[in-house]
């Protein structure tokens, strides 16, 4: 199996729902369900590597305060090596809704100060040499993302290959940030966005055609995966045919994360060198799991949709 690495924002997540409909200012509602847990995308992909029996290296920085220190408990003996900045960690509250979707508000705190040395301080370019590095957390991580292109060129030297998931930008697709988007993708080898992301970034409406325009723009033999949620994925491969698989049918509880847990289940696969529909099999099936159980588990059948009433 290839080296696997995870690199980018870690932070807590308090999960809160459903909330219908949203409160007026000034009220309190009762929501039936909470859960303090680790997250960020880098967060969630590690997690699910480590519940799932992956073997990984993962690159964060946490804050000074219990809940850095909870953080790094979280990973054991991956985060010994982890830097701690004298700011308070990066604490995302989300509220879910009845529909499954989902409301964050999330502090700045720790995640704006990790740098590349903060990535050198973790992982060793030759354990990693011709593996791959998950890349998340862009527009969050603002030192490492001003020396994105000294990272691409470390990488390129140890035959990593790169694959990207920006994340939601936190002021939204503007021309700047897809323009940002498209230079680091023409240096990454797999590309792991959601279904707006890739049509926005492409200006096209029909998801294969926009991987098709995003792939054009990036190094030859690159994938590039569209996550669909409900609708499954699709993916562009080195061969620049589509393959394509559905989402299991569930019960949602909760989808924050999903992508991540995705993109964790679809990277396991392709450093066992499975075909390519196999790996999206893969990360649909432990995305499912996920988002359908409580507490939530990344093994096993997912939680079937209850019967209609």
């Amino acid at each position: 199996m290839r080296p696997l690495a995870v690199i980018g924002n870690v932070n807590v997540d308090l999960i809160l729902g459903p909330a219908a409909p949203w409160p007026k200012a000034g009220t309190e509602i009762i929501v039936d369900h909470d859960e303090l847990r680790v997250g960020g995308s880098a967060g969630n992909s590690a997690l699910a590597w480590q519940a799932l029996g992956i073997e990984f290296e993962i690159a964060a920085n946490i804050g000074s305060d219990q809940f850095g220190r909870w953080l790094a408990e979280a990973f054991g003996h991956r985060s010994e090596k982890w830097p701690v900045r004298p700011e308070q960690t990066t604490l995302s509250v989300g509220i879910t809704h009845p529909d499954g979707e989902r409301t964050f508000f999330t502090t700045r705190g720790h995640l704006p100060r990790f740098s590349l040395a903060d990535v050198f301080a973790v992982i060793d370019g030759e354990s990693l040499r011709g593996g791959y590095a998950l890349l998340c957390g862009g527009f969050l991580t603002d030192d490492l993302t001003r020396q994105y292109d000294a990272f691409f060129d470390w990488a390129e030297s140890h035959d990593i290959t790169i694959a990207l998931d920006t994340g939601w930008p936190l002021d939204g697709w503007t021309k700047e940030n897809c323009t940002a988007t498209r230079a680091w993708l023409s240096r990454s080898g797999i590309a792991l966005f959601n279904e707006v992301e890739t049509t926005t970034l492409a200006g096209l409406t029909d998801p294969i055609e926009a991987a098709r325009e995003i792939r054009s723009h990036m190094p030859s033999g690159a994938i590039v995966v569209v996550k669909r949620g409900p609708d499954g994925a699709i993916a562009i491969g080195p061969d620049g045919l589509p393959v394509s698989v559905a989402a299991p049918v569930v019960a949602v509880i909760d989808t924050i994360g999903a992508g991540d847990v995705f993109n964790a289940a679809f990277l396991a696969a392709l450093a066992k060198d499975e075909p390519l529909i196999s790996c999206l099999g893969a990360g649909t099936e432990v995305a499912s799991r996920a988002i359908s159980t409580l507490p939530r588990s990344y093994s096993g059948p997912a939680s079937p949709q209850e019967p209609l009433s």
